[in-house]
């Protein structure tokens, strides 16, 4: 199901949820990919910028927009490490995003395979193709080991 090309930017992905987790962000990375490079990458930065908007998804999104000047960018695959939620999961469809590929899964505050399920929803005018699954353990390890040094 997923090749190399798939583990390396999930690979990517991950390197930025670290980041994040050194700026005491919540360590939740992602990679915009287009043509097979990878054209943005971020991580969450909410505290760091004081904008509950800035997810590492969205920041991508945003970056990605602003280099191809265009509000949609259908021909992007956007890796992330951890099920998106549905503020997320509609700026992804807005944008028209092709596919996204998804870490871990998030049954608390996920939006695309839990909660709302932003793209099964009548109301969702574009349907990306999701892909879930890959390098869930390492995804979610990432995740583990923030929380549990938070508590120490």
């Amino acid at each position: 199901m997923f090749n190399d090309k798939d583990h390396s930017f999930m690979h990517a992905a991950m390197e930025e949820a670290r980041l994040a987790a050194t700026r005491d962000e919540v360590p939740i990375g992602a990679v915009l990919v287009k043509d097979g490079e990878i054209i943005t990458r971020n991580g969450n930065r909410t505290i760091e910028l004081n904008d509950p908007t800035a997810h590492a998804e969205i920041l991508c999104i945003r970056e990605a927009c602003a280099l191809e000047a265009s509000q949609r960018i259908p021909e992007f695959d956007l890796y992330v490490t951890l099920e998106p939620c549905t503020m997320c999961a509609g700026a992804m469809a807005f944008a028209r995003i092709k596919r996204l590929i998804i870490g871990a899964s998030d049954p608390k505050g996920g939006g695309v395979l839990h909660g709302a399920k932003f793209f099964d929803q009548p109301t969702c005018h574009h349907k990306i193709n999701v892909e879930h699954g890959l390098m869930t353990n390492q995804c979610s390890q990432i995740l583990k080991e923030f929380f549990q040094n938070k508590r120490k």
